[in-house]
């Protein structure tokens, strides 16, 4: 009987190369799970804690929404801004009282709204604009990005920002009171603080003040007197300036946190005169101006500015009132 050939190798070359094929999925499907399933290192925790602390973000502003301006003022306050609406029909004063409300995308960030009335001599306009400041950087409050809007309007009224710390005091004098009481003088000093002649005889230092008068017998020195004997200042008399009449534009004070006041007299014309006043101030984010405008005709007089600059005052006083609610 022929016995059959053996191939070496055949049979255990298939079972290992089974092996090799099993073990490669296995570590395949392992790394496939343990990759889906990984969760942070330790060393991803250790870089995190490395981080820091998170910078502090600014305080956002104390008002989210806006009210409604139209409904906003006071038909009683209305009749008063707006005398001309009186002498109106129904219809057409119904009409000036309700204003037309301003054109804006976000209610919640600006509104406005507008009345207007003419009668034969006067013409009154009135403008109410309400903003609400978002800083969109973490790092600066919504309050101090209104300020910035708010000085902006402010400077371009031409009205002085005041400075907000007090000039520094002047160092005082380094003499002593002996030296004063005694008469000693000070060697950094330029002169003596008595002011007399020296009775020694030596020639005293140039003054830039003018001479004694003639006919001084005295040996004292001169206290700036005319030659009638009328006592002088000691200096040249400033120029007299204009008379203050307390409604030049200006910085108010009582109206939310910071406030303002312009008035402007426009030139003479064929159309008569015209004045407008403004009213700006600001409470935590939001900026309120209250524009209030008369003109009248050729022959009537210039709008009065201390009945226009009240009006608006109290309109704004109001508002502000109203923010407070």
């Amino acid at each position: 009987m022929q016995r059959k050939r053996y191939a070496p190798g055949r049979t255990g070359s298939t079972a290992r190369t089974a092996t090799v094929l099993t073990s490669i999925l296995g570590l395949s499907l392992g790394l496939g799970l343990t990759g889906c399933s990984a969760g942070p290192t330790t060393d991803d925790i250790a870089v995190d804690a490395k981080a820091g602390p998170v910078s502090p973000v600014a305080p956002p502003g104390r008002y989210r929404t806006l009210f409604e301006p139209c409904g906003s003022v006071p038909q009683a306050m209305l009749k008063e801004l707006l005398p001309g609406a009186a002498a109106l029909a129904d219809a057409e004063r119904g009409k000036a009282y309700r204003g037309v409300a301003a054109v804006t995308y976000d209610t919640d960030r600006r509104v406005g709204c507008t009345w207007k009335a003419d009668s034969p001599e006067t013409s009154h306009r009135l403008v109410l604009d309400i903003e609400r400041v978002v800083s969109y950087d973490p790092a600066v409050s919504d309050d101090a990005r209104a300020q910035e809007v708010y000085l902006r309007k402010q400077l371009a009224a031409g009205i002085p920002v005041p400075p907000t710390t007090a000039p520094t005091t002047p160092p005082a004098p380094t003499g002593t009171a002996t030296d004063t009481a005694t008469g000693t003088a000070d060697p950094k000093s330029t002169a003596s603080t008595t002011g007399a002649a020296s009775t020694t005889g030596t020639t005293a230092p140039p003054s830039k003040t003018p001479p004694p008068a003639t006919g001084s017998t005295s040996g004292a020195p001169s206290t700036g007197a005319a030659s009638g004997g009328t006592p002088s200042t000691g200096g040249t008399t400033p120029p007299p300036t204009s008379t203050s009449t307390g409604l030049e534009p200006r910085v108010l004070d009582g109206l939310g946190d910071i406030a303002y006041v312009d008035d402007a007299l426009s030139a003479a014309s064929a159309n008569g005169h015209q004045r407008a006043v403004s009213v700006v101030f600001r409470t935590s984010n939001v900026i309120v101006t209250v524009s209030y405008r008369a003109q009248t005709t050729a022959s009537a007089e210039a709008p009065d500015s201390k009945e226009l600059q009240d009006k608006a005052r109290n309109l704004a006083r109001r508002l502000a009132e109203r923010l407070e609610e």
